[in-house]
């Protein structure tokens, strides 16, 4: 099956069963997004679409949440350019503990140099931002050493936060299978796939059990059992407490996140 006609016929099992027509777009953009990244055939990313149909709704419906807790990132008048170009103009952005935050937006609104910002990597023009507790990073790509095993990532991770070495392996290793990756005895990262970097990038970002999570659309390359055990690892981490978020396609009709910062509305 091609992309297009499985696309229509996912949106299609979307309305049939009670999904409204902006959350199905939504999804269904999101979906397309993927398939353009990896190339791979619709049903062998995400399986047959009346079965990723009702594991999406399962992921996005509502869920019972608790009070969210003290403020673990606030983010002021964030503003930067790059020469001529304003790439984000006075964005505000407070998350609480217990709280996952989506950033939204299209191509080249300024997502990741935003998540960069808050991740102290990039310097913002103006504004500031503030942030209570530990902080984990995933990038949109890098971020791994190719002629590191995995193991050793999570070694040299955990080393940072004064894990052993026992434990820095154990915590990796259990993320990574929360993932469906198995990683002990995985070849060096230049010989992952593109897909399983990106989980070792999301298995370093959780290591140290951060209280403020950055993700950058983290699952690319994810097939769909990945991005639903991804999805449910991070309701599990809010559900923790963690203060979380995350860049993504998803736009804000979904209901599985509490906050939504739309960078295209803001830069209008």
């Amino acid at each position: 099956m091609n992309a297009q006609a499985w696309l229509a016929e996912l949106d299609a099992e979307l309305r049939r069963r009670g999904t409204g027509p902006d959350t199905a777009a939504h999804v269904v953009a999101e979906a397309a997004a993927h398939l353009t990244d990896s190339g791979e055939n619709p049903v062998t990313v995400f399986g047959r679409a009346e079965s990723y149909a009702a594991a999406v709704i399962e992921i996005i419906g509502n869920r019972a949440r608790r009070a969210p807790g003290p403020v673990r990132l606030r983010a002021r008048g964030i503003s930067k350019r790059y020469r001529r170009r304003v790439v984000l103009d006075n964005v505000d952005l407070t998350v609480r503990a217990g709280q996952i935050a989506a950033v939204v937006g299209a191509n080249g609104c300024g997502k990741s140099t935003f998540l960069g910002i808050c991740a102290g990597l990039v310097s913002p023009d103006s504004g500031e931002v503030g942030v209570d507790g530990r902080l984990g990073y995933c990038p949109q790509e890098g971020g791994v050493a190719d002629f590191l095993r995995p193991d050793e990532h999570f070694v040299l991770v955990g080393a940072g936060a004064g894990l052993t070495r026992v434990t820095a392996k154990t915590r990796g290793r259990d993320s990574a299978a929360a993932l469906g990756w198995t990683a002990a005895d995985a070849p060096t990262a230049r010989h992952l796939s593109g897909g399983t970097r990106q989980k070792l990038n999301l298995v370093m970002s959780t290591l140290t059990e951060p209280d403020v999570l950055l993700l950058d659309e983290p699952y690319q390359g994810f097939d769909r059992s990945t991005y639903v055990n991804f999805w449910d690892q991070l309701y599990r981490l809010r559900d923790e407490g963690k203060a979380i978020v995350v860049v993504t396609h998803l736009l804000n009709q979904l209901d599985g996140v509490d906050l939504v910062l739309d960078l295209t509305k803001a830069a209008a």
